[in-house]
């Protein structure tokens, strides 16, 4: 069954540019299509198109008959002095009248009517209302708010007092908990940590409706997604596969279109010569040649139907870096950090050395940037002390970037910030971060957060450093700007500090991951796919078996009991060897990143671990559940 159709859509803004021109493409019932192309292809345009919010200049949209679409997008404006429980529970709106009809009924019944049609009509509803949840919604609300992490405290906030961030998250779980059939998501883990991410990541793979997600989250499209389609020019392509393999077949068209047009003009240029060579003989004395040549050059014409590929520029411009000289970069001694009375971290002892490429992780609100500020002297610790080695110069790419002048164009900020560089210098550095032409005369203040990320960039990189410290770098940037910035901290030879929950970056650079968690930092000395191997190694607590007083003995149940156990024990180790299998894949897709016949066999066996993984997950499910019902 067909869920979405698109079919020969346009949609324009202005009268020279069409932003979709003819797109056409259709989403089958229970797919899973990532929605990928530069930012303003015209992605937005068309989830907006789909909801109804705008409407097409041309074509046909057709959502089918009956089923519930729910986008995460903008934010909707609730009533004045709605709380973020009044949010969750507006997802319940269906059962809420259904419960308010049934309760009448009720009422009724209670009054001594029992006509056949009043108790017909109770059981039609009390039928939906169960097939709907309507029994088990506190319990729903609660393993999603816990999910994306908004606690108790932030659900007595008015909504109206949130942060964007937070607005994003219960507007999310508001979504999830709909009654929905098609889940549009606009850059769902734009605002999300690690561990909400993985929480939705999860929830998407149980979901057994239409998932279409716009995200720049490399893993987040690598794990969700199994069809991606490419907005460009205002046309689709497609791709049978998640990210992993969109990358590599994208690179595998772009060389084969390219080797198609090489051997065109090839072709083109040895007719052009013979053309010219037969004119040269008809000016001789034989006309009859000029017939041939001009039939020729008819079919040159002709064979002019391969353009030639393009790829997106990519931006050329690298860190300078400066020598270090020593092995401490940096040294917190005893470091506590409070806020009011919630104590952030207490007693934090660390030390970094030269070269090293550190990421800090943790849930959202733990703490990172306040670190990352009172490493920079923006902040001041409460107890403890920082110290910064005497050859460290730093340069900090903070989360909202901030302008002092917004109010400036781009050329005259270079300019004020960089007094030795002449307009036409500061103007050849704005073009190798993408500013070109009219664009370096726009305000600072109309800049998008991308943009302005890469304007901050673009002052930073001049700057001999040798100390570099990101405060997540990638949001709001697609994936071409994305994979600049990882090239341009590639080639930075100095030492890294970065907070970041996109998990490609920092699998791509991290060789030590700080971990903030209640209060406290933990360091591991190793990469992220090792760190989550281990993470996943650790001992969870389990709940104490009820023990009959007096009665010491582990309670050992029937034999059916013990049977099942071990197989439980043996799922949950096969469990174990495939998730290793899986973190060596992904060792091997990133160390082979460049052989495209390599990653794409990879990338195979990783798509095979990973369903023999769910088939494991599944069984274990079904042996928990048969251990609890015995």
């Amino acid at each position: 069954m067909v869920d979405i159709s698109v079919k020969d859509v346009v949609k324009s803004f202005d009268l020279e540019k069409k932003i979709l021109d003819g797109i056409t493409f259709q989403i089958d019932t229970g797919e899973r299509v990532g929605l990928l192309g530069k930012n303003g292809a015209g992605k937005t345009t068309l989830f907006r198109l789909l909801t109804g919010e705008l409407e097409a200049d041309s074509g046909q949209i057709v959502v089918a008959a009956g089923r519930r679409v729910g986008l995460i997008s903008q934010i909707p404006v609730y009533p004045a002095g709605f709380t973020v429980e009044d949010v969750l529970d507006s997802a319940f709106e269906r059962m809420q009248t259904l419960k308010a009809e049934m309760d009448d009924l009720t009422a009724r019944m209670s009054r001594g009517e029992s006509d056949e049609v009043l108790l017909r009509r109770y059981g039609e509803l009390t039928a939906r209302f169960e097939a709907l949840g309507g029994y088990d919604t506190g319990t729903a609300k609660n393993k999603v708010a816990n999910g994306l992490s908004i606690g108790a405290d932030m659900r007595q906030k008015l909504f109206d007092q949130l942060s964007g961030g937070e607005k994003t998250r219960v507007n999310l779980g508001r979504l999830i908990l709909e009654d929905t059939d098609i889940l549009l998501l606009d850059e769902p883990t734009n605002h999300l940590d690690l561990q909400a991410t993985e929480w939705l990541e999860e929830y998407l793979r149980k979901f057994h409706g239409t998932v279409v997600a716009i995200s720049h989250d490399r893993y987040f499209l690598d794990r969700t997604v199994s069809r991606v389609i490419e907005v460009a020019d205002g046309k689709a392509e497609f791709y049978s596969g998640n990210y992993s393999f969109y990358a590599v077949e994208k690179e595998r068209r772009y060389q084969e279109r390219m080797k198609q047009y090489l051997k065109e003009q090839a072709k083109i240029q040895q007719l052009e010569k013979a053309a010219e060579q037969m004119h040269l003989w008809a000016f001789m004395g034989n006309d009859a040649l000029h017939k041939r040549a001009f039939s020729m050059e008819k079919r040159i014409e002709r064979m002019r139907t391969t353009a030639k590929p393009t790829k997106a520029k990519k931006m050329d411009a690298r860190f300078a870096s400066r020598e270090f000289k020593g092995d401490e970069v940096l040294q917190l001694r005893g470091v506590t950090k409070a806020f009011d009375d919630r104590t952030l971290f207490s007693d934090i002892y660390l030390r970094v050395e030269g070269g090293e490429r550190i990421a800090l992780i943790g849930e959202n609100g733990t703490g990172k940037t306040t670190l990352l500020n009172m490493l920079t002297g923006r902040e001041s610790c409460d107890g403890g002390s920082i110290r910064l080695g005497p050859s460290v110069k730093w340069a900090y790419l903070e989360q909202v970037i901030h302008f002092d002048h917004p109010e400036r164009n781009l050329v005259d900020t270079m300019l004020y910030a960089k007094r030795n560089i002449t307009p036409q210098s500061a103007r050849n550095r704005l073009a190798a971060y993408q500013f070109q032409g009219e664009d370096v005369f726009k305000s600072v203040s109309v800049l998008s957060g991308g943009e302005l990320s890469r304007l901050r960039l673009c002052m930073l990189m001049d700057e001999e450093i040798n100390f570099l410290i990101l405060d997540e770098p990638t949001n709001h940037l697609d994936i071409a700007s994305r994979e600049w910035i990882e090239e341009a901290v590639e080639a930075f030879d100095g030492t890294l500090l970065f907070v970041s929950h996109d998990r490609y970056f920092i699998n791509r650079f991290a060789t030590r991951i700080w971990e903030l968690s209640d209060g406290t930092i933990t360091d591991y000395p190793m990469g992220f796919v090792q760190y989550r191997a281990q993470k996943a190694a650790e001992p969870k607590p389990e709940p104490a078996m009820p023990v009959k007083k007096g009665d010491t003995r582990q309670p050992r149940g029937n034999r059916s009991q013990q049977a099942t156990r071990r197989q439980l024990t043996i799922c949950e180790s096969g469990i174990a060897k495939l998730e290793r299998e899986l973190a060596q894949l992904d060792e091997a897709m990133a160390a082979n990143a460049c052989d495209a016949g390599k990653l794409n066999e990879l990338f195979t066996q990783k798509q095979e671990t990973e369903t023999r993984l769910e088939q494991e997950m599944a069984r274990w499910e079904e042996l928990s559940m048969a251990l609890e019902e015995s």
